[in-house]
C-alpha cells in the first residue's frame, strides 16, 4: 500500500530510520487498541483520495488518525515466518523477481473498487508476480454505499478476483475498512452492513467456490457491524493493526489469518514505503489457502 499522495518522501524514510528501536518501542505505546494506527495526524496531512485511489488501509488512516512519520517498529517488526506484501497502483513499478528474493512470498495486489474502478497496474502485478514464484490474490475496495454487495463481489471476480487452483493463487479478499471518502460506515445501519457483507460473500462464493479473505480494523468493525459474530465461521480474517506487538481481533473471528503489521515496511523491489503483513502459518498452510486443500 502507499499512503496518501503526500506521505512518501526521503524526509519521511530517514526519521523512521533515525528513529530506529527507541521509534519502535513509542509505536507500540502510542497504538490504540482495535485500531490500526497510532497517533493522530494533521489535518493538513490528510489529504482525501479521489474515487478509485483507496488502498487498504486509507480509511483508517483518514478516520482514525496517523502520523506523518510512523515510527519504524526496528527489530520489533514480526519479519520472521510467512512474509507478505500488499500493494496498488500507488507503488508505481515493482520488480517481483526481487521481491520473491528478498523472501515475500505472497502478496494480494488491489483489483477493484466499487463497481467501476479497475487498478491500473492490476493486470502488471498479477502477472508479474505469478511469473516471479509469488503466491498472489486480488483484492477489492468496499464502497457500500454505492451498491449491493452482489454488484460489487461480480464486479470484482470479472475484473481479476477470481481463483484457480495453480499453487499460486490465493482466494479473493474484500477490505472493507472505514470509508475514506465520508461517513466512517458509508451511512449504512449494522444490519443493513451486515447484509451488504453476507450479499458479497455469497455472490463471491457462488462465482469462485472460495469464502472471501476479510480485511478490515477491529475498531470498525465491531461499531460498523455491531460487534457481529456472522462471519468468524465463513471467512478468514486478515487483521490490519500497525506498530503493534498482535494484532487486536474484531468481534467473531477466533483468530487471524493474515496481519498487516505495518503501513510503512520497506522491500526490495518496491520503491518507498509498503504493506507488510505476516501469515499465520507455515508455507504449507499458505499453499492450503491458495489451493483450498
Amino acid at each position: 500500500m502507499f499512503s496518501l499522495p503526500t506521505r512518501r518522501t526521503g524526509t519521511r524514510r530517514q526519521v523512521a530510520t533515525a528513529l530506529g528501536v527507541l521509534g519502535a518501542a513509542l509505536a507500540l505505546t502510542a497504538t490504540t487498541a482495535g485500531g490500526a494506527t497510532a497517533a493522530p495526524q494533521p489535518d493538513r496531512d490528510r489529504a482525501k483520495v479521489q474515487p478509485g485511489e483507496a488502498y487498504m488501509g486509507v480509511g483508517a488512516r483518514i478516520h482514525e488518525g496517523a502520523p506523518a512519520d510512523e515510527p519504524s517498529m526496528g527489530i520489533m517488526a514480526p519479519t520472521d515466518g510467512v512474509q507478505g506484501i500488499d500493494v496498488s497502483h500507488w507503488q508505481g513499478a515493482i520488480n517481483w523477481t526481487s521481491v520473491r528474493n528478498a523472501g515475500i512470498q505472497f502478496a494480494w495486489i488491489k483489483a477493484t473498487e466499487g463497481t467501476t474502478y479497475k487498478d491500473d497496474r492490476f493486470n502488471s502485478n498479477y502477472t508479474n508476480a505469478y511469473h516471479a514464484g509469488v503466491i498472489r490474490g486480488a483484492y477489492h475496495f468496499a464502497r457500500p454505499n454505492v451498491s449491493n454487495g452482489a454488484t460489487q463481489a461480480n464486479f470484482f471476480a470479472s475484473s481479476g478476483g477470481a481463483w484457480s487452483r495453480d499453487n499460486l493463487t490465493l482466494p479473493g479478499v474484500l477490505d472493507i475498512e472505514h470509508n475514506p471518502y465520508g461517513a466512517m460506515c458509508y451511512g449504512l445501519s449494522t444490519t443493513a452492513m451486515r447484509t451488504w457483507i453476507t450479499d458479497f460473500y455469497n455472490t463471491y462464493k457462488a462465482r469462485t467456490s472460495r469464502d472471501v479473505v476479510i480485511y478490515t480494523t477491529a475498531s470498525w468493525w465491531n461499531t460498523c457491524t455491531g460487534n457481529w459474530t456472522g462471519m468468524g465461521g465463513k471467512s478468514p480474517l486478515w487483521a490490519a493493526h500497525w506498530g503493534a506487538s498482535s494484532p487486536t481481533i474484531p468481534a467473531g473471528f477466533p483468530t487471524w489469518t493474515v496481519w498487516q503489521y505495518t503501513a510503512t515496511g520497506s522491500v526490495s523491489g518496491v520503491s518507498g514505503d509498503v504493506d507488510r503483513n505476516q501469515f499465520n502459518g507455515s508455507r504449507d498452510r499458505l499453499l492450503a489457502l491458495a489451493n483450498n486443500t
